[in-house]
């Protein structure tokens, strides 16, 4: 039996159809004794911990939680948001970094029959202020006092009255007085402090309260139909849209994945999968979708042990506290722990040119299809050498990493499968609970996205695309999708929700259809396409290669069109290059912005005597970093038509990151923000041409 088939006819505990807070019962009733969560200790003031559900943590220590007191601390929490007036159709918006709570706090909030929204805890003002206003949201948990007081500032600008805001963490509720009184110089606020909780509290009113029989009335009465939460777009091309994803969206979704990923009996020996022996390391924000399905409700349906990384920044140290399986990213945090990889073994020259030769052999042992006895050897040499260190350094128990939110450089990717720690990349949307496709773990295909996911049917529309890919094996064009994962539209935004779907009499006669049609997966031939806006190769072996979101496509005065992003994906894994912003729409030629790795011309110029300045500024305009950038992007250039290679380009000094809002919180580049930022070295480039 392939895999295909074994994918279809697998079946366990784990796959049925019922609500998330179902799913976790279930899950925690045959895992009770396993951990379920891990948190770090001497980072947060947790009001858990003070309270006494849970003993405190050593500081750089990890604490454990069972999955039977993990089901209790979520029941107690779900009894005290109910004395807090939530319920039906309450909209409870979940505002915090990713952590042990978050996760608590979104079971509790589903079981008491909340909707719950997300706000990421990098939201600026103004940002809050719409995404609590939009929904509606009349319960506010708050990670600590620092986004509290975010709350609080917009507040009274809302139209509708907030009935509680909750804090994971401690604070001083007299401090929170004299700020709700406005002694600090503000005006008072239309919220009480009586209105202003810990989670501590919280799970305390439940403990008074609770009442299992009417627990388990609350999750009974949930419909798979009924709302689970509003996941709001980036915003990068406009307003952000709330996403309306119901409990089916989500628990097909998981259904879907599991299968793939799951310990199939058929299964060879050796392949990796996702089991209640897994445990993952969790620091993707929780409020975007990619970590809520596959690092959260993945994980607890499947009974996998979920930890909590301090920050991204201690993510070396967390991944040797925990020893991780497996983990899930974007690919600009694997471009940063491949740098940090290279940046240790290039400690000396010597070392630097064993880690070049290993990862070159590692390479070509992973693409032969029959390596022979001598590829074998150096492979076993390379193995010993370097690629077993790289193992141990990010805890040594890695089976396969999972990439989403954004295009991976093939190349990256090759050489992760080089040092035995494959990535197996997915893709999809918010708009699809999001797993469209994910490579299978036993037949992984660098520079694609993997297959469908089961019960999953897609659509190319070719009509939107040039002459250009003619030559790409298979049928490219825009994506669309339907299947149980897609959302029904957009919160209270029916003229979006009609844009963003295509009715079946209206796609193209010539358009390639595949997957699993409405009748193999009880669906209905007349439900619409989601038009998911971007462009992807179909391959002839089922495989789906992504290649650029159609509204990011550089239509150069040429006519010609230009996907950025496989010649941005190029850069990833290049020592001397940061990061890299391809440019040309409306111009005669492609350009680009590049952020250089100073450490590493730094240490370039030391090699060779060159006397460089410290400032960034200075180095970019040096000529002797241009020449030596330009090197690199000739490289790059050669493996593209001449109207897709760099023409031009500029060294900007200033990394692209969420901080100065040139990252998406999942690490997408804002191109607009982008263009907007660096106005003047794009008006260079063309005027010098």
């Amino acid at each position: 039996m392939n895999w295909r088939e074994a994918e279809r006819e697998f079946t366990d505990d784990v796959v049925a159809r019922e609500t998330l807070p179902r799913m976790f019962e279930r899950s925690a009733e045959r895992n009770a004794d396993r951990l379920a969560q891990r948190y770090k200790g001497g980072i947060y003031d947790r009001s858990l911990v003070s309270s006494g559900v849970l003993p405190a943590a050593g500081a750089g220590e990890y604490g454990d939680v069972t999955y039977a007191e993990m089901r209790d601390i979520v029941r107690r929490l779900a009894a005290g948001f109910r004395e807090l007036g939530v319920e039906a159709d309450t909209r409870v918006a979940l505002y915090a970094q990713t952590r042990m709570e978050w996760a608590q706090t979104d079971f509790a909030a589903l079981a008491a029959g909340a909707t719950v929204t997300t706000v990421y805890a990098s939201s600026s003002p103004r940002q809050v202020r719409y995404l609590l206003a939009d929904p509606e949201a009349t319960v506010v948990v708050a990670e600590n006092r620092e986004l509290l007081d975010e709350v609080l500032e917009v507040v009274d600008d809302l139209d509708h009255e907030l009935d509680a805001v909750v804090t994971f963490d401690d604070i001083d509720p007299d401090a929170v007085a004299r700020r709700l009184e406005g002694d600090a110089g503000d005006e008072p606020s239309a919220l009480s402090v009586d209105d202003v909780y810990t989670l501590g509290e919280v799970h305390a009113l439940g403990d008074e309260t609770l009442d299992v029989a009417a627990y388990e009335s609350w999750i009974d009465a949930a419909e798979m139909t009924d709302l689970a939460s509003l996941i709001y777009t980036s915003g990068t091309t406009g307003q952000p849209k709330g996403v309306r994803l119901t409990h089916a969206n989500f628990r097909e979704n998981v259904n879907q994945c599991y299968r793939r990923f799951a310990d199939h009996p058929g299964r060879a020996p050796g392949t990796p999968g996702v089991s209640a022996e897994s445990t993952t390391l969790s620091f993707l924000p929780l409020a975007h979708v990619f970590e809520r399905l596959a690092g959260h409700y993945m994980m607890f349906a499947a009974g996998a042990t979920v930890c909590y990384a301090e920050s991204p920044d201690t993510l070396r140290e967390d991944f040797q506290l925990v020893r991780p399986t497996t983990t899930t990213s974007v690919p600009r945090v694997y471009e940063k722990l491949y740098d940090a990889i290279r940046e240790q073994a290039s400690e000396s020259p010597v070392k630097e040119r064993i880690f070049e030769w290993a990862v070159g052999v590692g390479q070509a042992h992973h693409e032969a299809d029959d390596p022979g006895a001598v590829l074998d050897a150096k492979r076993a040499i390379a193995d010993r050498l370097v690629f077993s260190s790289v193992r141990e350094a990010i805890g040594g128990n890695i089976e396969f990493f999972i990439s989403g939110g954004g295009s991976l450089s093939a190349e990256l990717c090759s050489l992760y499968h080089a040092m035995d720690l494959p990535i197996l990349e997915g893709y999809g949307l918010t708009e699809t609970s999001p797993v469209i496709c994910v490579n299978p773990p036993e037949e992984p295909k660098v520079g694609t996205v993997g297959t469908p996911v089961l019960d999953t049917e897609v659509a190319i529309d070719g009509t939107v695309v040039g002459d250009e890919v003619a030559n790409l094996p298979g049928d490219v064009g825009e994506l669309l999708v339907r299947g149980p994962q897609v959302t029904d539209g957009y919160w209270n935004r029916p003229d979006a929700t009609a844009e963003a779907f295509t009715e079946p009499d209206r796609l193209p006669d010539d358009a390639v259809v595949a997957g699993t049609p409405p009748d193999e997966r009880g669906g209905d031939p007349d439900d619409p396409w989601f038009n998911t806006g971007d462009i992807v190769q179909l391959r002839p072996d089922g495989y789906v290669a992504f290649r650029e979101r159609a509204k990011q496509l550089l239509v150069l005065s040429t006519g010609k069109n230009v996907a950025p992003g496989p010649i941005e994906d190029r850069f990833a894994a290049n020592e001397f290059v940061e990061q890299c912003v391809v440019l040309g729409d409306g111009r005669k030629f492609v350009s680009a912005l590049i952020v250089p790795n100073f450490e590493k011309l730094a240490s370039w110029a030391e090699t060779r005597g060159i006397d460089l300045a410290d400032e960034p500024r200075s180095i970019c305009r040096d000529d002797r970093v241009r020449e030596r950038i330009e090197a690199e992007v000739d490289r790059v250039n050669e493996e593209f038509e001449s109207y897709e290679q760099i023409k031009q380009f500029r060294l900007v000094e200033e990394e692209f990151s969420e901080d100065n809002d040139l990252l998406t919180p999942t690490m997408k580049k804002k191109r607009r923000n982008i263009l907007d930022r660096f106005a003047d070295d794009v008006e260079m480039i063309y005027d010098d041409a």
